[in-house]
Formats: C-alpha cells, structure tokens, sequence
C-alpha cells in the first residue's frame, strides 16, 4: 500500500467553506476513484490548512485513479471551478507504511 498526504493552504477564512463543499460535492465524486484514509484541519501551527491522507494498492493504481477522476465531468465542472480560487499552495507526499505502522 502506499498513501497520498495531501496539504492545501486555504486563504484565510475559506476552511469552513472549503469543508462544506468537499463533503457536499467533493468528496462523493472522488469516492468513486479513491479512498480516504483521514481528512482534517488545523487549529495550531501554520493554520489554514486541510490535510487528507488517500489510500492506494500502488503508484501505478494512484496514476490510474487519478487520471479517471480528472476526467470525471463532475470533478472538473461541479467541484475544482469552486474550490480551485480558495488555495495559496498545495503540497503532496507519497507516503509509505513501516512494517510496525498500524496503518498498512
């Protein structure tokens, strides 16, 4: 397994908004091609920022789901048009469990 961290740095103010549209119209979409492993928030340190962890078999499973949710109409005209003027920047990490991490 490997997993995907992913850290948007939201303009302040947008976290509650950016939430709410995730869940509401994200988040179903990208249910069809990926799986959530975590989704929070921070309230100490760089604030701000939402951070979500995305479950894959492999780097090649991931390339392939990407690219099928970026060709999912929904995605690209329902949810990226809204939340794409909410980001500063954006950070990913490819992560890989240790043979003792509870997550495997």
């Amino acid at each position: 397994m490997v997993y995907e961290m992913r850290t948007y740095t939201l303009k302040i103010g947008k976290v509650p908004e950016y939430l709410k549209l995730f869940e509401e119209i994200g988040l179903p979409i990208i249910s069809k091609y990926s799986k959530l492993a975590g989704f929070w928030y921070t309230e100490i340190g760089e604030l701000n920022q939402v951070v979500h962890i995305w479950e894959y078999e492999s780097l090649d499973d991931r390339a392939e789901r990407r690219i099928a949710l970026y060709q999912d109409q929904e995605w690209v005209e329902k949810f990226i048009p809204l939340v794409l003027p909410m980001f500063e920047k954006q950070e990913n990490k490819i992560l890989y469990p240790t043979n003792f991490s509870p997550i495997q």
